[in-house]
């Protein structure tokens, strides 16, 4: 089992940045390719970006390629997503999320995710 906490979400206008951080906790011996899902009101949950367990390969979403950054940082089972120039379609809940297989993380069905932290961006 693995347990997710997310960090850093808050009301932020259009243009901003802000940094969100994710605390695995438990089994984190296993090669969790670690990522980000989010979920809009009234939306399905979708995949934002993902990062394998030796941070080799990077995932974006196409909506965010170019203005969010994802890193971890293994030794502190951290990961960490930089989100800049956001706009009001990034408004959503924000969940972290690990898997031993990239692929579920990216098609939005991984094997642990956290509780979610909200961002909001409004002018």
């Amino acid at each position: 089992q693995v347990q997710l906490v997310e960090s850093g979400g808050g009301l932020v206008q259009p243009g901003e940045s802000l940094r969100l951080s994710c605390t695995a906790s438990g089994n984190t011996r296993r090669a969790y390719t670690m990522g980000w899902l989010r979920q809009a009101p009234g939306q399905a949950r979708e995949f934002v970006a993902a990062q394998t367990w030796d941070g080799g390969v990077r995932y974006y979403a196409e909506p965010v390629k170019g203005r969010f950054t994802i890193s971890r940082d293994n030794s502190k089972n951290e990961v960490y997503l930089q989100m800049s120039n956001l706009k009001s379609e990034d408004t959503a809940v924000y969940y972290c999320a690990a898997d031993v297989m990239s692929d579920s993380v990216r098609n939005g069905h991984p094997d642990y995710w956290g509780k979610g932290t909200q961002v909001t961006v409004t002018s």
